[in-house]
C-alpha cells in the first residue's frame, strides 16, 4: 500500500469525515495490496474483489464508527480477512476451506521480478540466487511464509502480525526466526554474504 505524499493520519481522518476524494486515494492505494494478499489464499478473483468492494462500502457507512488512531494498513488487512472469512463460509465452491484457518493452508507465493530488483541485484549469479531463494521460499510451510510476507511485504510488525493471524507474539517470532533459518540452510553458501539482501528483494517482489 502506498501513500505517496499523504499524511495518513489526515487522510484516514478525512475518511471519517465523509471526504469521498480520501476515501478515493485509500481505495485506490490499498485495493491492489488486499487483492494480492487474497489471491495467495485462493484464485476466485470474483469473489475476491466481492470482497474488497464489500469492505469499503461498510467502511463508508461506519466511517463515523472508525477509531481515529489506527495503523491504516493493519485495520484494512483485519477486516477484509473477515470478509474473506464470511465468503468462504457462504461459498459452496469452497467447501473445502471452511474458514481462513483451514485457508491458509493453501497459502501461495509468487516471485515477479522488477527493474528495480534488477538495478540492486545485477550479477547474473545472484540472479539466479533470487530466484532459487524464491523457490527455497515456497517450500516452507504456509504460515511461515504468510508471517514473512505480512512483516515484510505488508510492513506490519510482530504484534500486528499475531493479531492478524491469532497466534502469540512469541510464536509469530519463533515461526519467522524458524523461517529465516531454514532458508539460510538450504540456500548455497556463495549466497550467504547478501543474503540479507537477497531476501529483502525477494520478499519485496511478491
Amino acid at each position: 500500500m502506498k501513500l505517496t505524499g499523504v499524511n495518513e493520519e489526515t487522510l484516514w481522518n478525512n475518511v471519517i469525515a465523509g471526504d469521498q476524494q480520501a476515501f478515493r486515494v485509500l481505495y485506490e492505494a490499498s485495493a491492489d495490496m488486499l487483492y494480492a494478499y487474497a489471491l495467495r489464499y485462493f484464485p476466485d478473483r470474483e469473489m475476491i474483489m466481492d470482497c474488497i468492494h464489500d469492505l469499503f462500502t461498510d467502511l463508508y457507512l461506519q466511517r463515523r464508527n472508525l477509531a481515529r488512531q489506527v495503523n491504516i494498513r493493519f485495520y484494512l488487512l483485519v477486516s477484509f480477512r473477515r470478509k474473506l472469512n464470511a465468503s468462504l463460509k457462504k461459498n459452496a465452491r469452497f467447501s473445502f476451506q471452511a474458514d481462513m484457518s483451514q485457508a491458509e493452508s493453501y497459502f501461495q507465493l509468487t516471485f515477479e521480478a522488477n527493474d528495480a530488483q534488477s538495478r540492486i541485484i545485477a550479477k547474473e549469479e545472484q540472479q539466479g540466487a533470487l530466484h532459487r531463494l524464491a523457490a527455497e521460499m515456497n517450500k516452507l510451510p504456509a504460515r511461515q511464509k504468510e508471517i514473512l510476507y505480512l512483516k515484510y511485504n505488508c510492513e506490519l510488525s510482530y504484534e500486528e502480525v499475531a493479531r492478524l493471524m491469532q497466534i502469540s507474539v512469541p510464536t509469530c517470532r519463533t515461526l519467522a526466526y524458524r523461517a529465516i533459518r531454514q532458508l539460510r540452510q538450504d540456500m548455497p553458501v556463495t549466497t550467504m554474504p547478501a543474503f540479507g539482501l537477497l531476501l529483502l528483494t525477494c520478499l519485496k517482489n511478491f
